[in-house]
């Protein structure tokens, strides 16, 4: 045994989230695969959320001094069998030489199989280069390239995670020839023929640290990547792979996607989408399919990548449940006929529900939160998906109703104000959120017992008739420059719902090295479509027009892919200009979901919006799949950022995917897919009055409006303590149940003539006084 010098290697990275393919197999292995620049990128084992290797990468060298990285020459040509069957074969072309890889999983073993052919100059040789990131984790790896039972195998482990690389010939003999362990920066293969010119080392060990592994290889091979929890359990299943035909196995699974794709076209309607857009609608099926996991039926990742992930080794990635982008994927996947799959997905919401009704920001699959925050809408959106199968009549006997109940109540309590907004930055009464909360509501309200649906349906009408007053600015220099009377903000601050003059003050932007120091007044984001979406506004409300005129003069790109919005004015979610990864700030980019979700508002105008469609599909990589962003600024070629094109972020997005199928199913039906049906009974687009205003400690209003009712709202029973104008006419009233465990006191319209003022506190049951006086502006 040799050990490697140059320990610990320098520090870790992932790789690109430039991706050309994510797959698995139909069959119970439980490996995922990524494909990007020709290359196999992260593999992901025993679930979708723990991703095991960087990148496994190809040299051709002469060893006369001539080498390249195949990865490098970006001159490679990739197909699949049909769209949305993830087998590739990738060809890499250079003048001496051309090497053709086909990739394809094992689907009833952890394995992952790679057929190799180079052609050529026949001094030429190929070499594999493999990066293990053993637990999601670049650190504390071991490797070895040695000899088991007769074989030479690459191999690495780390923890309880272990992998080996085989690789055989037509006649199942050893086909690995010189190999070597090293540490990444200082002794791994990369750096030896970067020295040298030629393979010259072979290290047989290296680690704990960031390792690589190195073999030479014959000009045509057959490899096997197993992955297990040692290295010898790991070739085991390798080899065993390794001797079934490479084509059999090839064969299979196309016929098993295949057939996976019939089973699914027979469940949903016909989308009577052009050609290239029908083969998007397949590969997205296909790509939402490869994000479901298969220890935790239901559960979905956001994305198999890391953006920007070569600049760092951020643990999560996107490879994390986020419940709104994985109920917007259920209903994707409702949409094409998907009704156990959706219903797995809320069975999986059911179990990582938090004891007080809300979910984590983000989570791993078995439910540990990996990012703390709160946004309501996560609340929200299981309740819309429960509520999405219900009017199928799908729930199949899922019991809902406290799930509802609990979530509800966690919206009731600490709304309409949210700690994030959908983009994960600033606290306050955001378009988007509250729509989708008001939504959950109304449709989660058919999910309870008749007795305790009128909460939640009178805090809906409350929320629904004062959205304008909290998310509207009126008269601004932003309408003025642009010809409108008012617009919907970005983002309120929380203090609106007590002060009007809240707009004016400054909202910062997070994620910018220069804060431009803008009001809420004058930022403008997208979010407020989602009003039109959920049945809360018409698509012609002349707000909404006048929204739409700001936004696309602010926000809209046209690139040769076609438009394309930001989310918001200011965002620095993005390269920066001079192409530059992002690093915690940069310059935000326009959003191909976002060209979905301006499709569906198109849709409810009465428009056709193939070309939103079209945009979408025409702004997706090079193997099909739509990013998170694209590049909507001058080209870098040297960067490789063109117009249109996508950029360095998240790619694929399983979001962005789910929101092409249901632009495309929404265009089939002549209406919005996921709009739910009891919100549209109840508000049909308008905004209606609401008889009653609610105080609750989380929402303190500071005024109320004549012949309003009022609702003071209490987390637990309370004897309340009124007054007038100073504390005149004093009584005290016991507060009553009010539904979803809440406790409260309504107070009628007819206050005593002349009264200005309503002054009060409460004393909760165990006898603790509340500690704070509360008071209430009345309209004469």
């Amino acid at each position: 045994m040799t050990e490697a010098p140059g320990a610990p290697g320098i520090p870790p990275t992932w790789t690109s989230s430039d991706k050309d393919l994510v797959g698995t197999a139909i069959g119970p292995a439980r490996l995922w695969y990524t494909l990007g620049h020709g290359i196999v990128n992260e593999v992901y084992y025993p679930r979708i959320d723990i991703p095991q290797i960087r990148d496994l990468g190809f040299i051709v060298a002469d060893g006369a001094g001539f080498w390249v990285e195949v990865k490098r020459l970006r001159d490679y040509q990739f197909s699949t069998p049909a769209p949305g069957i993830p087998l590739a074969t990738v060809t890499h072309r250079h003048p001496r030489f051309s090497l053709t890889l086909r990739i394809c999983p094992d689907p009833n073993r952890d394995v992952l199989r790679l057929e190799l052919d180079l052609q050529g100059d026949p001094a030429l040789r190929p070499y594999v280069l493999l990066a293990p990131h053993l637990g999601g984790t670049g650190w504390n790896n071991q490797a070895s390239a040695v000899s088991h039972r007769g074989r030479r195998i690459l191999s690495a482990q780390q923890g309880p995670f272990a992998l080996a690389l085989l690789g055989v010939d037509a006649d199942f003999r050893d086909a690995l020839g010189a190999t070597s362990a090293g540490y990444v920066g200082a002794s791994d293969g990369w750096q030896d023929f970067a020295r040298h010119g030629r393979m010259t080392w072979n290290w047989s060990e290296a680690g704990p640290g960031n390792v690589a592994l190195m073999a030479a290889l014959p000009r045509q091979v057959n490899l096997a990547l197993g992955l297990s929890t040692s290295p010898q359990a790991a070739a085991t299943l390798a080899l065993s792979s390794l001797a079934e035909p490479f084509e059999q196995t090839w064969q299979q699974q196309r016929g098993a996607w295949a057939d996976w794709h019939a089973a699914r076209e027979s469940l949903c309607p016909a989308f009577a989408l052009p050609a290239a857009l029908s083969e998007q609608l397949r590969l997205s099926a296909q790509v939402l399919k490869t994000h479901y996991d298969k220890t935790f039926n239901g559960a979905m990742v956001a994305s198999l990548s890391v953006p920007w992930g070569s600049q760092g080794e951020e643990r999560g990635g996107y490879h994390l449940v986020w419940p709104r982008d994985l109920a917007e994927c259920a209903q994707a996947l409702l949409a094409l006929g998907g009704e156990v799959e959706a219903r797995a997905v809320l069975g999986y919401l059911l179990a990582t529900q938090n004891t007080d009704g809300h979910w984590h920001q983000n989570q791993w699959l078995g439910g540990r939160a990996y990012w703390r925050g709160i946004q309501l809408d996560e609340t929200a959106f299981p309740v819309l998906l429960a509520a999405s199968l219900a009017e199928r009549g799908a729930l199949a006997g899922m019991p809902v109703a406290d799930m509802t109940r609990r979530a509800l109540d966690f919206l009731i309590r600490e709304g309409p104000a949210s700690p994030q907004d959908r983009w994960e930055e600033d606290a306050g009464v955001n378009p988007y959120t509250l729509a989708v909360c008001i939504a959950a509501l109304v449709a989660g309200a058919e999910l309870l017992p008749e007795k305790e649906r009128a909460l939640p349906l009178l805090l809906a009408d409350f929320w629904n008739a004062r959205l304008e007053n909290w998310c509207v600015a009126r008269d601004s220099a932003l309408d003025a420059a642009h010809g409108i009377a008012a617009h919907y903000v970005r983002e309120a601050p929380t203090e609106i719902l007590a002060c009007p003059a809240a707009l004016s003050r400054h909202l910062v932007i997070k994620n910018r090295a220069d804060d431009p120091g803008l009001a809420a007044a004058a930022q403008v984001g997208v979010d407020f479509l989602q009003l039109v979406r959920l049945g809360l506004r018409r698509a012609d409300d002349p707000l909404i027009l006048d929204s739409l005129k700001l936004v696309d003069a602010l926000l809209k790109t046209d690139t040769p892919s076609g438009p394309v919005w930001h989310r918001y004015s200011g965002d620095g979610y993005g390269e920066h200009a001079d192409g530059a990864p992002f690093d915690g700030t940069g310059q935000g980019r326009g959003w191909p979901l976002l060209v979905g979700e301006r499709g569906h508002h198109a849709l409810a105008l009465g428009e056709d919006p193939l070309p939103y469609l079209s945009a979408m599909n025409a702004m997706a990589g090079t193997g099909g799949l739509l990013p998170e962003q694209v590049w909507d600024a001058a080209p870098l070629p040297e960067r490789g950022l063109l117009p249109g094109r996508p950029s360095g972020s998240a790619m694929p997005l399983a979001w962005a995917h789910a929101e092409f199928i249901k632009l495309a199913a929404s265009r089939a039906l002549g209406r919005v897919c996921d709009r739910p049906e009891a919100v549209w009974r109840r508000y049909a687009g308008f905004r209606t009055d609401a008889a009653t205003w609610v105080w609750t400690p989380g929402a303190p209003i500071a005024h109320l409006a004549a012949g309003r009712a009022l609702l003071i709202l209490l987390p637990r029973p309370a004897s309340l303590r009124l007054g007038f104008d100073g504390w005149q006419d004093i009584r005290d009233l016991p507060s009553q149940p009010v539904g979803l465990e809440l406790h409260g006191i309504t107070l009628s319209a007819d206050f005593p003539r002349g009264r200005r003022r309503l002054d009060f506190t409460w004393q909760w049951r165990e006898g603790e006084w509340q500690g704070e006086d509360f008071r209430i502006d009345l309209a004469g």
